[in-house]
């Protein structure tokens, strides 16, 4: 396979996706603010860049990882930017997310440079990335959507392409408002769980696979009772999306109570200086609120 991908961000997420790009015998140039965690890539068989533009000049296709809207600008438009060495007709991928308008924005800069972009935010934790199951919403130009298909299929296992420039964002935005409200119900459901006396472990076994099933529960419910709060997504990631997705709502006039609540619960979490802890995390909050441990009688 010769075809030459670039690769920027390589945190939690952007570690797995890129691993997996590599080992499907993709040509990989990687770079991060952080040269250190471009270390476990180096070793196998990726190619370092020195900044942005340099790595843009050598991808037919570069890939952006990055934790918010300003990042994103700064890697694309800013000094030594993907801009300023991509080459015309070549393709950026924004896996981030970050604001709609934003993406909008970028990519109508990048078409004046007969560039194309692709927003395309991804779902499904760190363990998703690893594996190349991760849940991808693709917003953009159809042909490059199908261009793009063969680099996202090593990376996703669910690519759907739901609609124009920035409409891959608005997906992602929904997706993170059933997120926390599946954590908020979690959370309560829990609570209510340890203040009864049930046995958790079984009470979660019983329930995983029914009606009241989900992503969170079958995989942050177990952290929860083991009191584990190595993160899969951080509180303060977790914030930054609901921010976004708390102003699109007020943009668009529609209520999202359940999404407010969660983000101030958060918030009081972060000024506890939690913020570096998993989003499941969220039970801290109610566990303050009544006094009672999840997880304590482990």
């Amino acid at each position: 396979m010769s075809r030459s991908i670039g690769f920027i961000g390589l945190g939690a997420m952007g570690t797995g996706m890129a691993l997996n790009l590599l080992r499907a015998g993709f040509e990989l140039h990687i770079w991060n603010r952080s040269a250190s965690k471009m270390d476990t890539l180096l070793e196998e068989g990726a190619i370092p860049a020195a900044n942005p533009s340099e790595l843009a000049n050598s991808s037919e296709i570069s890939i952006v990882c990055v934790s918010d809207t300003p990042d994103v600008e700064s890697v694309v438009l800013g000094r030594d930017g993907i801009i300023h060495g991509v080459q015309p007709g070549s393709l950026v991928i924004d896996t981030s997310t970050i604001s709609p308008k934003a993406t909008r924005s970028i990519s109508a800069r990048l078409k004046e440079s007969d560039v194309h972009m692709l927003d395309a935010p991804i779902s499904g934790g760190p363990e998703g990335a690893a594996k190349g199951t991760l849940s991808i919403m693709v917003g953009g130009d159809t042909d490059q959507v199908r261009r793009a298909m063969p680099v996202l299929e090593v990376m996703g296992d669910n690519i759907t392409h739901v609609g124009n420039s920035g409409d891959g964002q608005l997906v992602k935005l929904v997706n993170q408002i059933l997120v926390v409200g599946n954590a908020l119900a979690m959370s309560e459901a829990l609570l209510f769980a340890q203040a009864a006396g049930l046995d958790l472990n079984k009470t979660l076994e019983a329930i995983s696979n029914g009606a009241a099933g989900s992503w969170m529960l079958s995989m942050r419910g177990p952290q929860i009772v083991e009191r584990d709060w190595r993160p899969g997504f951080t509180i303060d990631l977790q914030q930054k999306d609901l921010r976004l997705a708390l102003m699109a709502a007020d943009e668009l006039g529609v209520p999202v109570q359940i999404t407010s609540i969660a983000f101030h619960y958060y918030r009081v979490l972060q000024e506890q200086g939690l913020g570096s802890e998993g989003n499941h995390a969220l039970i801290k909050a109610f566990e303050r609120l009544t006094n009672i441990v999840v997880g304590a009688h482990l």
